[in-house]
């Protein structure tokens, strides 16, 4: 096998394996085979949750609710109507299906809002990772399942406390039946992109797998006709699109990876860069020379990125159907091109995006989950980095985005590492594409591990 063909293999091979012997130092074999059984994982699902659920729980007890919570526990009270709020962010800057759990959990009435909201994710993620293990009879699924838990811990109220979280699970359940089943994939993923925009970057993707397009186009016809009849039921058909145009003014969010040179700008002094709160959408932004500029570019940067992304996925499908004897019928996974396209344009939303808030990095862990169990090997790289994200997101917030708000450089310096380790997984998903859309010589078998 020539040497360019398995470069990325031999270049982890020692990482991961020493991975594994800390693994096997810590954990004895016996706890290793529970953990790796249906019991074992669903045990993890209910701790894990578990104590996200106690805490919404004393929290809920005290009349608080945590993060974007509070927000969207004003609105439901106003009865999503701007007149009845006192300032703040309009509940139209999300599309309206995200307007029901948000009503789901205020039924009740205030008190207990944060509690119904962690209830409803925490099911969701139960929904999600059934799927991804076939309700646990998936035995090499499993440990893509804890891969999921162990990433759902690390992000904490990220996960839990915004309506991200809500969308994660379902584009995993989406993921989980990929090009299998596209109308069903299609539905949910267009109903997920009525919640927050991003799912519609998985959607793409899948356009550009599948054989059969029109069912994705159908599936997502009839789920935005069934929201624009919600839509005129409720009389608010006039503010269905408000979500597209409600942050188009806003500047470069802290976070967000084009931000970093004025970050450092702003913690260094220079230039008269400085971090200020724009009230009015509950954000951090960070203000300086050019930063009027680059926010205006962003947008067209991000449709741009996402169509090169798209037309990468559709050369790869085309071009890996020819085998080295050239022939049409062999070639390219279709499955693991939809996850390889999914994982490049979701991380394509959250490198080229002028927001970047930290919750942004739960778009990306539903394709590689999914990624790893259909193929660990070829996912244990993504789903390393992502981890390290994880990890550095937790240090930011909640731990320390106060310091980071009041210029800390060791903060700022996190942050950066953050921004690299997303602009590296955007390269490394590019790369993935390519390689899948390669013409393979048919002497040389495809290297796979499930």
């Amino acid at each position: 096998m020539p040497l360019s063909d398995k470069d990325s293999a031999i270049s982890t091979d020692a990482f991961f394996a020493t991975l594994t012997r800390i693994r096997n130092v810590i954990l004895p074999a016996a706890a290793r085979s529970w953990l790796n059984t249906p019991r074992g994982l669903l045990t993890g699902f209910i701790l894990v949750h578990l104590g996200f659920l106690i805490f919404a729980a004393l929290l809920s007890m005290r009349g608080e609710a945590f993060s974007d919570t509070f927000i969207y526990r004003d609105w439901a009270r106003a009865g999503f109507d701007e007149a009845n709020l006192s300032g703040g962010p309009s509940p139209w800057v999300y599309p309206i299906l995200a307007l029901i759990p948000m009503a789901l959990a205020g039924l009740a009435g205030p008190g207990p809002f944060f509690f119904l909201w962690v209830l409803m994710t925490s099911l969701l993620n139960g929904w999600g990772l059934a799927k991804l293990t076939d309700r646990g009879r998936n035995q090499d699924a499993i440990p893509a399942g804890w891969w999921w838990l162990i990433f759902t811990l690390l992000m904490g109220w990220l996960g839990f406390a915004r309506v991200d979280g809500l969308t994660a699970p379902i584009v995993l359940v989406a993921l989980a039946y990929g090009v299998g089943r596209p109308f069903i994939a299609s539905v949910i993923l267009a109903a997920a992109t009525w919640v927050k925009v991003w799912p519609a970057a998985v959607m793409l993707a899948l356009f550009a797998v599948v054989k059969n397009r029109l069912l994705v186009v159908l599936a997502g016809v009839a789920t935005s006709a069934v929201v624009v009849a919600l839509a005129a039921a409720v009389g608010s058909v006039s503010k269905l699109l408000n979500f597209l145009t409600q942050q188009g003014d806003r500047g470069m969010q802290l976070e967000a990876t084009f931000t970093t040179p004025w970050l450092w700008l702003s913690v260094l002094n220079i230039g008269d860069s400085r971090m200020y709160m724009n009230t009015d959408i509950n954000s951090m932004q960070v203000d300086g020379p050019g930063t009027a500029v680059m926010s205006v570019l962003m947008q067209p940067l991000l449709i741009l990125a996402a169509l090169l992304v798209a037309g990468l996925t559709f050369w790869a499908l085309h071009n890996g159907k020819l085998n080295g004897n050239g022939k049409a019928d062999g070639g390219v996974d279709r499955t693991e091109l939809l996850l390889a396209g999914a994982l490049t344009l979701a991380t394509a939303f959250v490198v080229f995006n002028k927001v970047g808030s930290p919750q942004f990095m739960v778009w990306l862990a539903p394709a590689v989950a999914v990624g790893l169990a259909h193929s660990w090997r070829e996912w244990r790289v993504p789903a390393a980095m992502l981890i390290a994200i994880a990890v550095a997101t937790f240090f930011i917030y909640p731990l320390f985005y106060d310091a980071l708000s009041h210029n800390n450089p060791l903060m700022a310096g996190v942050l950066t590492i953050r921004n690299v380790l997303l602009v590296v997984l955007f390269l490394w998903s590019v790369r993935r594409l390519y390689s899948l859309g390669k013409k393979t010589p048919a002497t040389v078998p495809a290297l796979k591990e499930s």
